[in-house]
């Protein structure tokens, strides 16, 4: 018999050296596991590179760490494992769903696993700050540099005075070596502090003390009497209470929900730069995150940071008498400016053709209380200001008629409180300032502080909508017109800030509508995913803070004077001329609105089968239509953005912009039919050409040609349609017949569906009948079983008695024999004792007689038993 082939599998080859011999990395090609755990034993810090060779992301990574071994060798090992060696232990131990995949160990910590990107520079920056997750402050200066930065900052303070390890050092150090294990990006940064006096600036007092530095709200130290001190809850601790006024942005560039998620949160500003984290200084960087800090101090008196300024201005008495006097200027100026709580309400114009607005600042008073300590701020209560508003709103129409040149303060107590009161602060302005258009001139003069009979009543009703955009209409009264601070917390549209390094991400740029051939990669965007639009700041001006302002600034007002940025398709050529057109979203203004013509512009996708069906009759009607008065184009919505006034919700729209009526343009109808000649009525009665001059004698030949091909098109059509009409009615008569036989045929079914309904009922009957035989029958059945069980019980009693007969017939027959035997032997002692004596032959002939009786009684049994049988 023929057996089934064995599978034959080659085996694969032996792995190689994936890195250089002379390489500062040990490459374990092999897969050795066990002897790289060796390795680290020995070594502070580790750096394990598990790696697959065919992997095009392995082989891309191994030049960047050559590179970063070439540089930190002496202090970290290196070392690279093949994981893809089936008969290596990593392979066998390790089940990685991507590679490469990059583990670092800090003695017996770890792994810490990084996943950035896979450029040298940032991954020396990350091994970097494994081998040195604290940073040592060492005086005031480098204090307020660690404090000033826009990343949070941790810091400890331990006095090494008293042993080489003070208590809770060691957790401490443990708690920045977790942040680097959970948070790649490595956004919270570790200091230590061992000086008294410099801890003494922030508030540290006791040993092991840790400080949590914040910009916009009240500094925090780690309650060590509610929270255990251990490094995973330093590190939480340090997590929930963090500021994150902008953040990097690091897509891995495999699929991921990182900028879905991060745009969903609202609209947000994309900042594009290059960035190297290995320099020591970064301009462009320190000047976006001081706009980003600005932005969302919401805190308008300088008592959020004042660990901070004293640091700054402790060494300058100048400096910090300026300051009291600007301060003190500013407050005689404006009696509103030393309420920290404070909400702009923007009221209608009070009549429907007025451009005015009443724009009121409305604060809460904070006369009494305690002072606050350095650490200890109070917060602004939202519930506070909340009650001021509705208050406000049960007065507002005292201040709804007011129409004064100059700002106007009154004073209200609260709707919940006989004991509190509100001071709101209202202007006249012309609906154009809400656009925050002009940066450098004042609209509001001094305010002439002026307390007007705002708590008289009014007998009128007003039901007006409300406008709560809180931003800073009234400059006076708050911040200059060129200052964005705290802006995040007057306006509905707060923008989250995010940093994308251009050198790796410039690809998201272009998308967004960066230009390609630009050598400087700086570009910012303002991306609202939920309106569906962003905007774009233009390549022309540089990146600064000022320009960033006002790109955030046009943004965040009422009414945004900022473009939207629409996409356009780079494959067309702009000089490109075909019969029809093809327009872009650059193109599309130019073409459809200044130009001369009637328009007929067909929306369509690349993936609309439909529309590619309508190319050829487009092709026809643009050759039929005179190139002077008519233009046939189309656009590809998926490519270009339009504007919101021609967007369209289904393919293919097909709309007509009549000359001298552009702004009336009309939509073919969708239960029509889309051809020639029905797209020919269409353009004829929306056509302003009858409208224009008087037609010469071209434009009559024109006009004659365009009606005669017109007519030959439709009898050209007549005659199809007069063709389907005769097939239409051979197909008629054809169908009756056909439904002529079906009648009959159904007839002949239901004739057939009575005769085996009555089958059917007379199989039923004979069924019935069937069945109680055969219930009959087997009753029989069993009664006759019954009785031959008991036939064969007798039976097999009988051939047991038989048996025993048998046996005892045997033992008879045996007696029989010897009976014989001893009658012979009796009768010869008889002949040779006939002279014994007569008692003796009496006695033998009774027993002889009395055998002879039982044998004779053994053969009548023997006899029955037979006759029996």
């Amino acid at each position: 018999s023929c057996s089934r082939a064995k599978d034959v599998t080659m085996p694969a080859k032996l792995p190689v050296n994936f890195f250089s011999t002379r390489s500062p990395v040990i490459d374990l090609f092999r897969g050795q596991l066990d002897y790289a755990d060796q390795l680290r034993q020995d070594s502070e810090i580790v750096l394990y590179f598990f790696y697959a060779p065919w992997c095009g992301q392995s082989i891309a990574a191994r030049e960047e760490i050559e590179h970063v071994a070439s540089r930190l060798s002496d202090q970290v090992l290196f070392v690279a494992v093949n994981c893809w060696w089936n008969q290596g232990k990593c392979r066998k131990q390790k089940h990685f769903f991507y590679f490469p995949v990059i583990h670092l160990y800090h003695r017996s910590f770890g792994p810490i696993e990084y996943k950035g990107p896979m450029s040298a520079v940032y991954i020396e920056k990350f091994v970097r700050r494994v081998m040195t997750p604290l940073l040592y402050i060492s005086s005031r200066s480098k204090l307020l540099d660690f404090l000033s930065n826009y990343e949070p900052g941790v810091v400890g303070f331990f006095e090494f005075n008293a042993s080489p390890q003070p208590p809770g050092y060691l957790t401490f150090f443990t708690s920045a070596l977790h942040s680097l294990k959970k948070d790649y990006l490595g956004t919270i940064r570790f200091g230590v502090v061992t000086n008294k006096r410099v801890a003494q600036e922030i508030s540290l007092v006791h040993s092991g003390s840790v400080y949590l530095h914040r910009h916009a709200n009240t500094s925090l130290i780690y309650p060590k009497d509610i929270m255990n001190f251990t490094a995973e809850n330093i590190y939480k601790w340090a997590l929930e209470n963090r500021e994150m006024f902008i953040r990097w942005l690091r897509p891995h560039g495999g699929k991921s929900l990182l900028l879905n998620n991060e745009l969903k949160k609202g609209p947000a500003l994309l900042v594009f730069i290059p960035y190297n984290p290995l320099a020591e200084i970064h301009p462009l960087l320190d000047e976006i995150t001081k706009v980003a800090l600005e932005y969302h101090k919401c805190n308008k008196s300088q008592a959020a940071e004042p660990d901070l300024q004293r640091l700054g201005d402790s060494d300058s008495p100048a400096f910090d008498s300026s300051v009291t006097d600007a301060h003190t200027k500013f407050s005689e100026t404006s009696p509103i400016a030393k309420y920290p709580c404070c909400n702009t309400v923007v009221l209608p114009q009070w009549h429907s053709i007025s451009r005015t607005h009443n724009v009121c600042e409305l604060c809460v008073n904070q006369t009494l209380g305690v002072k606050p300590n350095k650490v200890h701020v109070p917060h602004c209560n939202f519930l506070e200001i909340e009650a001021a508003l509705d208050s406000f709103y049960l007065q507002e129409h005292t201040f709804f008629q007011v129409i004064s040149n100059t700002i106007e303060c009154s004073n209200f107590l609260s709707f919940y409180s006989p004991f509190s009161y509100y001071t709101a602060c209202c202007k006249t302005v012309n609906r154009h300032f809400l656009s925050f258009i002009s940066s450098e001139k004042t609209i509001f003069q001094t305010p002439k502080i002026a307390f007007s009979s705002h708590g008289k009543k009014d007998n009128s009703q007003f039901s007006i909508p409300h406008i709560e955009d809180r931003n800073c209409f009234i400059p006076d009264l708050n911040i200059s017109s060129t200052n964005i601070t705290g802006l995040s917390c007057r306006t509905n549209k707060t923008l989250n800030l995010y940093l994308l390094d251009s050198n790796l991400f410039w690809i998201y740029a272009e998308r967004l509508g960066a230009s390609k051939s630009t050598h400087l990669k700086e570009f910012a965007a303002i991306v609202d995913l939920k309106e569906e639009v962003h905007y774009v700041l233009d390549q022309n001006e540089s990146l600064v803070g000022p320009t960033l302002e006002n790109f955030i600034k046009n943004f965040s007002v009422l009414y945004s004077p900022l473009k939207r940025h629409l996409v356009d398709d780079p494959s067309v050529p702009f000089h490109e001329e075909h019969v029809v057109a093809e327009v872009t979203t650059n193109t599309f203004h130019q073409t459809v609105f200044l130009s001369a013509k009637n328009v007929l512009l067909l929306y369509y996708a690349q993936w609309c089968g439909f529309c590619a069906s309508l190319n050829h009759i487009f092709i026809q009607l643009a050759r039929l239509l005179p190139p002077d008065s008519f233009t046939v184009a189309r656009i590809d919505v998926t490519r270009n953005d339009l504007p919101w006034e021609f967007m369209t919700d289904r393919l293919p729209t097909i709309l007509f912009f009549p000359h001298q009526r552009k702004e009336q343009s009309v939509k073919f109808p969708e239960d029509f039919s889309v051809n020639l000649p029905n797209l020919l009525k269409f353009i004829l009665h929306h056509s302003s050409l009858s409208s224009s001059e008087p037609c010469t004698k071209e434009c009559l030949h024109k006009e004659s040609v365009l009606q005669q091909g017109h007519i030959s098109h439709l009898e050209k059509e007549i005659q199809k349609l007069r063709s389907e009409i005769s097939a239409l009615h051979q197909a008629h008569d054809q169908l009756e017949a056909e439904l002529s036989e079906a009648r009959r045929e159904e007839q002949r079914l239901q004739q057939q569906k009575h005769t085996l309904e009555k089958q059917h009922k007379t199989l039923q009957l004979h069924s019935e009948q069937l069945q109680a035989t055969y219930d009959q029958k087997n009753q029989e059945l069993l009664e006759m079983a019954e009785k031959l069980q008991e036939l064969a019980d007798a039976s097999e009693n009988l051939l047991k008695e038989n048996a025993l007969l048998r046996i005892l017939v045997a033992s008879r027959g045996g007696k029989q024999q010897s009976k014989d035997e001893i009658k012979e032997s009796l009768e010869s002692e008889q002949r040779f004792s006939e002279e014994n004596d007569v008692s003796l032959t009496t006695a033998a002939a009774a027993l002889e007689e009395k055998r002879i009786d039982n044998i004779d009684t053994i053969e009548t049994e023997h006899n029955s038993g037979n006759r029996t049988e």
